[in-house]
């Protein structure tokens, strides 16, 4: 406990968050790739977006709860994260539904997306289109090695496999991001407890620092002798 611990601690601020930041990276983005990709009247649009809405509300959420509730912090923050699971498996079943491949996790193009720091999902599409051109015009490819001009068939299905493993490789982060604050919530509340437990160390430090003179004490009865 520190001295004049508040009962209410600074919280919220979670637009500051590189897990915020990155889950509504990965909104912004499925929405594009949905409308794009998927059928509008199709379930699965509409899952799929709501999965990374989800993503980004219960960051939010649980961190704006965070003031008065640490055990809800932690609970919104992992319903954030099985939401965003949730989204990856939707990402890989388009990919395997339409024969199209799942990078590995040792292809090069992953961390190039990576070290683009994308910040916006315009950010991300300028990504898959110098990926798609690249690729196209023979350049290097994952391998180090002269792609050949694909045909049309195969330049079609580029941009979904590109656009949806770019999307994957974002996930990745995100959900790493989201397991590594989750740990650190859950040592926090078994270390620190929740509000219950603050409220008493605070009133407990408020009677110890009230001047002894202000305490109520019994008054001594006088004798006679």
């Amino acid at each position: 406990m520190t001295a004049n611990e508040p009962l209410i601690p600074k919280h919220g601020g979670y637009r500051k968050l590189k897990s915020f930041q990155m889950a509504q990276l990965i909104y912004d983005i499925t929405v594009r790739f949905c409308d794009r990709y998927i059928c509008k009247r199709s379930r699965t649009h509409d899952q799929m977006v709501q999965a990374a809405r989800s993503g980004v509300q219960n960051i939010a959420e649980g961190s704006q709860a965070s003031g008065t509730s640490k055990k809800t912090e932690l609970k919104l923050t992992n319903v954030a994260r099985a939401s965003l699971e949730e989204l990856r498996l939707d990402y890989e079943d388009f990919l395997r539904q339409r024969g199209l491949p799942i990078w590995e996790r040792d292809d090069p193009r992953r961390q190039s997306l990576i070290d683009r720091r994308c910040a916006t999902a315009a950010e991300v599409s300028q990504w898959v289109r110098e990926a798609h051109d690249g690729g196209r015009s023979g350049q290097s490819g994952p391998h180090g090695q002269k792609s050949s001009t694909p045909s049309t068939k195969s330049t079609q299905s580029t941009f979904p496999e590109l656009a949806a493993n770019a999307a994957l490789v974002l996930l990745a982060v995100a959900c790493s991001l989201l397991d590594r604050q989750i740990t650190a919530q859950a040592k926090a509340f078994e270390t620190e407890g929740g509000f219950t437990e603050r409220l008493y160390r605070v009133r407990s430090e408020k009677r110890s620092s009230r001047p002894s003179s202000t305490r109520s004490t019994k008054p001594t009865q006088s004798t006679n002798h």
